[in-house]
């Protein structure tokens, strides 16, 4: 009878310990979260990001896998920088063009709404020969989709993650 007491009781104290550890690990995951939040907001709020593009899908295309860290948008509310790759229907794109989706232009009538899970950017930036809405869809966890539509191309879809600019990490 003792014995059975004792076993009962060093498995209530086992069940509890073990109880208690994934309720720690619960809320540290969570406070990871609530601070990568934050994060996010913080490069929302200063209209300061740059955008790595991960995979690209085409209108009416299939996805594409792209090269890590090599395509990006850097959006600044004062100058926003541009090179991805394009595939798909160009209308107007000139003979000396490599065929991306390169621009240089200070965005306007930017508009941020912010939604219960992610918040939408929505800008235009004049470039050289062309005009570019862009949409983005900016998740907590830095996961984004952008949307760019222009005049003279067909609509582009990107995925990839939005992080500080190199120069305000140091």
């Amino acid at each position: 009878m003792k014995a059975t007491i004792s076993f009962i009781s060093l498995f209530l104290v086992l069940n509890l310990s073990l109880s208690a550890q994934e309720k720690t690990k619960k809320e540290l995951k969570q406070e990871r979260e609530l601070e990568q939040q934050k994060q996010i907001q913080a490069l929302l709020d200063a209209q300061n990001f740059v955008f790595e593009a991960q995979k690209m899908t085409p209108q009416g295309g299939r996805l594409i896998q792209l090269d890590y860290n090599t395509y990006f948008l850097k959006f600044d509310k004062e100058n926003t920088t541009c090179d991805l790759p394009f595939f798909g229907r160009g209308y107007n794109v000139g003979y000396n063009s490599d065929g991306g989706i390169k621009f240089e232009g200070k965005p306007e009538n930017i508009k941020i709404e912010k939604k219960k899970k992610n918040t939408i950017l929505r800008a235009t930036v004049r470039g050289k020969n062309d005009i570019y809405d862009l949409v983005f869809t900016i998740f907590y966890n830095g996961s984004t989709t952008l949307n760019v539509t222009s005049n003279n191309r067909a609509p582009i879809y990107y995925d990839g993650i939005i992080s500080a600019p190199k120069d305000s990490k140091k």
